[in-house]
């Protein structure tokens, strides 16, 4: 095996040397040794280690010490280990080009380094791993997300988002998980978009916590379209949320997105058709159908008609606006005076 600066050649090499140079077959040097012919093949090849004992054979059958063969192998060994590290070195360089590592320095996830093996390093410890390329075998497909838009590093980054989540969980205590008493308070939650977030954050976070899931707010990391995750650690229920813009409407769309996956049972599996029935339980959560399909019957998308019905179903105005103009009822430049701007801190 080798590397881009070690070499790790099994004493093995020495053997097959000894052999030829005195014309002894590997069937007739396995008699000598009194060993099986599949053994000496393994050790020729490196494929098992010289042993004290195998090393007392070979100075009995080819008369070089003992010791000399133990030092050949404890180099082996040594080198091998060397051509491995260097040989994870390399391939994690690859994927750490593929973090968002300056997004993650400057929300003070990390620290910053200039060097590539140290942001190697820092990036094992963050996601707690001992090579970064187990990530690959990570169960990204686990963690239920609301996104929008996709790149190439946007699996790297959501990775990244989904670790911090978990890491600021840790934080929370939370009760054994109960999703039908999150059910129960769904509606009391859904009464909390009138509120603003110093009054409802403190609220929301005891509900959740109740019902055995944290949530935490987190930065948004460009490239990653995230808006929200939610995903089982352990005994908890992790709910993270992005501060990806300020309207109202998106923060209470995402959240209810989020309850979907956890309602209907997504967590822990996740598929483009799971994404769709998140997107209906948080649309028809917030404004049951039957209200909903009454409002644009009627087809008056005023100022005064929209507050109208938002006080009649109690729910924040924006949140109308947001779906008229999901829906395409009316442009997206229309009404945002009635949209709720949040500032949640991360």
């Amino acid at each position: 095996m080798r590397s881009k600066t070690y070499v790790a050649t099994p004493p093995g090499e020495t053997i097959k040397e000894q052999l030829i140079d005195r014309g002894i077959s590997q069937k007739e040097f396995a008699l000598r040794m009194d060993m099986s012919e599949k053994h000496i093949s393994k050790l020729i090849n490196g494929e098992v280690q010289l042993t004290t004992d195998v090393a007392i054979r070979l100075e009995m059958v080819l008369g070089l010490p003992a010791n000399f063969w133990s030092k050949l192998e404890h180099i082996y060994r040594e080198k091998l280990i060397k051509v491995q590290k260097e040989n994870d070195l390399m391939a994690d360089f690859e994927i750490a080009k593929k973090m968002p590592y300056r997004e993650m320095v400057l929300n003070h996830w990390i620290p910053d380094e200039k060097n590539p093996a140290d942001k190697v390093f820092n990036l094992r410890k963050f996601f707690e791993v001992v090579r970064l390329d187990l990530l690959k075998e990570s169960p990204i497909n686990n963690v239920n997300f609301r996104k929008l838009g996709e790149n190439r590093s946007s699996d790297y980054t959501l990775l990244a988002w989904a670790q911090k989540a978990k890491i600021e969980a840790r934080k929370e205590t939370v009760a054994p998980i109960n999703i039908k008493k999150l059910e129960n308070n769904l509606q009391n939650i859904r009464n909390m978009t009138q509120m603003n977030p110093e009054e409802f954050s403190k609220k929301l976070q005891k509900i959740l916590a109740d019902c055995g899931i944290a949530i935490v707010y987190l930065p948004h990391i460009g490239g990653s379209f995230l808006h929200g995750a939610t995903f089982y650690d352990g005994p908890k229920i992790v709910l993270g949320m992005t501060v990806r813009g300020k309207y109202a409407d998106r923060f209470w769309f995402s959240l209810f997105h989020e309850f979907g996956h956890i309602v209907l049972g997504h967590l822990g599996k996740q598929s483009e058709t799971d994404e769709i029935s998140a997107d209906e339980f948080a649309r028809d959560t917030l404004i049951p159908y039957k209200n909903w399909d009454q409002f644009v019957r009627e087809n008056k998308f005023n100022k005064n008609n929209i507050i109208n019905f938002a006080n009649a179903i109690g729910i924040d105005p924006g949140i109308i606006v947001g779906r008229l103009q999901k829906e395409q009822y009316i442009d997206f430049n229309s009404l945002n005076s009635l949209k709720t701007q949040y500032e949640i801190s991360a």
